[in-house]
């Protein structure tokens, strides 16, 4: 029997049904494509969204600047944040940081964290990222004016160096000495304050004649041994050692060994509390560091930028991160920390 419109009703009924999961697969395709799309894209918007925060300090091979770094990374890592890096070439490379913070404020960070490398240098290219829109925090190192950032997260720099000079004094028990003093560089904010620290600890002046040489180390051990060996030819009974940082103190210690100094004969005293500093004082290179916590500077930074960009208040004022004496021989009336503290604490 022939069937007017060509097809039996059951092969109909088939093609009907071949056609109706055809459409569906074709919707569900389209359906898990658009899922996916919407996937990509709100990916790409999260990356997008990202929120950005600047460091820049003042090299990349000081230990304190290292760790500082690794600090601040991994606490971007932790708060969903990018962190982007910038370094000066040295301590004193001034258009090194103003570059790096004209770039991080075209790159779209929200904040910028900055051991600056001169006290005033640095201050317009500040001045215009915070006209940005950009909150900038010093780290370690103070502007002058304070006020040219919008915070300060650091040690006491001025507090630190008072604490070696009264252990510099307390071990030379009153007695006459001669001292050399390596500072980091001319403009040096926290050169000046650890510098001028010192000198109050001890109980002097700047000028006074038991001082007899003042130099600039750049806060590195080579340059800090030149410096060191050009003190000693200026006076060669130099017995008490100020200097910046502990790498300094390095290169001073290597000077006045290769003169014939020795241990028990000379009182090295510094700032820092790296761990490489703080087996230094273990070993009798370093009589006492006063140990400031980088770390905790960094750390606390990317906190207030990601605060801040997620419509938080700005950081203002100064944020104490503290400092620690750490000597291997405690000394009457100077309140110190023993060594196997300054290696549980340490950094580098």
């Amino acid at each position: 029997m022939r069937h007017p419109q060509g097809a039996p009703p059951a092969r109909r009924k088939r093609l009907s049904l071949a056609l109706v999961v055809a459409l569906v697969a074709v919707v569900g395709t389209v359906a898990l494509a658009t899922v996916a799309s919407a996937g990509t894209s709100g990916s790409a918007a999260a990356e997008q969204e990202k929120i950005k925060v600047g460091l820049i300090t003042k090299d990349v091979t000081n230990p304190f600047f290292v760790k500082m770094r690794a600090g601040a990374t991994a606490q971007a890592k932790k708060l969903g944040a990018e962190l982007i890096y910038a370094a000066g070439k040295n301590s004193s490379d001034n258009a090194g940081q103003i570059t790096a913070i004209e770039n991080m404020v075209t790159a779209g960070v929200k904040g910028i964290l900055i051991t600056v490398a001169d006290a005033k240098a640095e201050n317009a290219a500040i001045a215009k990222a915070r006209e940005a829109g950009v909150l900038v925090i010093a780290l370690d190192s103070p502007t002058s004016p304070r006020s040219a950032v919008d915070a300060l997260f650091a040690t006491n720099n001025f507090n630190a160096g008072v604490l070696i000079g009264k252990y510099a004094r307390a071990a030379t028990k009153g007695r006459t000495v001669t001292i050399a003093m390596l500072d980091e560089h001319a403009g040096s904010s926290v050169g000046a304050l650890r510098h001028n620290g010192f000198l109050k600890g001890f109980g002097i002046k700047n000028g006074n004649k038991q001082i007899a040489c003042v130099g600039n180390g750049g806060g590195n051990t080579a340059d800090s041994q030149t410096a060191m060996e050009n003190c000693i030819q200026k006076n060669e009974n130099i017995d008490v050692v100020y200097t910046i940082n502990e790498p300094s103190a390095v290169g001073a210690w290597t000077a006045l060994k290769n003169a014939g100094k020795t241990q028990s004969g000379t009182t090295i005293v510094s700032v820092d509390g790296g761990c490489a500093g703080v087996r230094n004082v273990k070993s009798g290179v370093i009589d006492a560091t006063s140990q400031q916590y980088p770390l905790l500077m960094a750390s606390l930074g990317v906190a207030a930028v990601v605060k801040y960009a997620k419509g938080g208040k700005k950081a203002s004022g100064y944020t104490d991160t503290g400092v620690n004496l750490i000597a291997k021989k405690a000394v009457a009336g100077v309140r110190s920390k023993s060594v196997a503290y300054g290696l549980a604490n340490c950094w580098g």
